[in-house]
């Protein structure tokens, strides 16, 4: 079959409109792109996981070229990062093959962990400026050794989380990055976020491809929307209220985040 007969509109469709809102806000995609093919679709929990791991892995790809082109990612935090999270995501992956493919344990441990994911994005998106502010008040700044612990700890936590679910290495990840690092500036925060999600995107949607949970054909079709939508929501920033947008956006991840725990 070839790619353009592979197309499927619908599926095209939510990828424009997702990535229109990933453009405009910032959020993850997974947050909101994993959820809709789950409820809306009907789409497996473990195929939308996989195919939404891949589809981060390549858009996550170009971002990560731009960011690293205008010297916008800390590479010292992107490994740090990847120290927990890529042993994290190999021993999901086996936890995962160890329950066995489809089956209805599998389903349900992976609803059950995106709606927590979810939960805790809501928040995340909703307080992130308050939690900035707080940081870089912080009179006494953790030290070094701290800061990488955490760090490795905090990859450890979204290894799991984003191999399980798809959601948490962009909001949950950039609000906590923010905590640790203080004195970094935001770009570099984002750059370094997204830097990592590269590598842990693509060994945990390599994984679940490798069960035989990505549905390639709709992994074309959301790209084929979504590219285009990022572009168009980048486009509209700054053109609605931000504290509107982030309430918004935050109900929404709630209510679903409710509904699929």
């Amino acid at each position: 079959m070839s790619a353009l007969h592979a197309l499927q509109p619908l599926y095209s469709l939510s990828g424009l409109v997702i990535g229109f809102l990933v453009g405009m806000t910032g959020v993850g995609g997974g947050s909101l792109m994993t959820p809709l093919l789950i409820l809306l679709f009907g789409v497996h929990p473990q195929t939308a996981v996989g195919t939404d791991l891949l589809y981060a892995s390549a858009t996550k790809f170009v971002g990560t070229g731009i960011h690293g082109f205008k010297g916008s990612v800390d590479w010292k935090v992107v490994t740090r990062l990847c120290a927990g999270s890529i042993p994290a995501s190999i021993l999901s992956l086996v936890f995962l093959h160890y329950l066995g493919m489809p089956s209805s344990t599998t389903s349900r441990i992976i609803s059950v962990t995106l709606g927590i994911a979810l939960l805790l994005t809501a928040p995340s998106v909703l307080f992130r400026e308050k939690i900035r502010a707080w940081a870089s008040r912080r009179s006494k700044p953790l030290g070094e050794k701290s800061t990488a612990f955490l760090t490795i700890f905090l990859g450890f936590l979204l290894g799991v989380l984003v191999s399980l679910s798809s959601v948490g290495a962009g909001a949950i990840g950039v609000t906590v990055l923010i905590m640790l690092y203080p004195t970094l500036p935001t770009a570099k925060i984002v750059g370094s976020d997204i830097a990592h999600a590269v590598p842990l995107t693509l060994i945990a949607g390599s994984g679940h491809w490798l069960m035989g949970a990505i549905n390639i054909p709709m992994l074309i079709s959301l790209l084929v929307g979504s590219i285009p939508g990022i572009i168009l929501g980048s486009l509209f920033i700054g053109k609605v209220n931000e504290t509107v947008q982030r309430s918004v956006l935050a109900t929404i991840l709630l209510v679903v985040g409710l509904r699929l725990v």
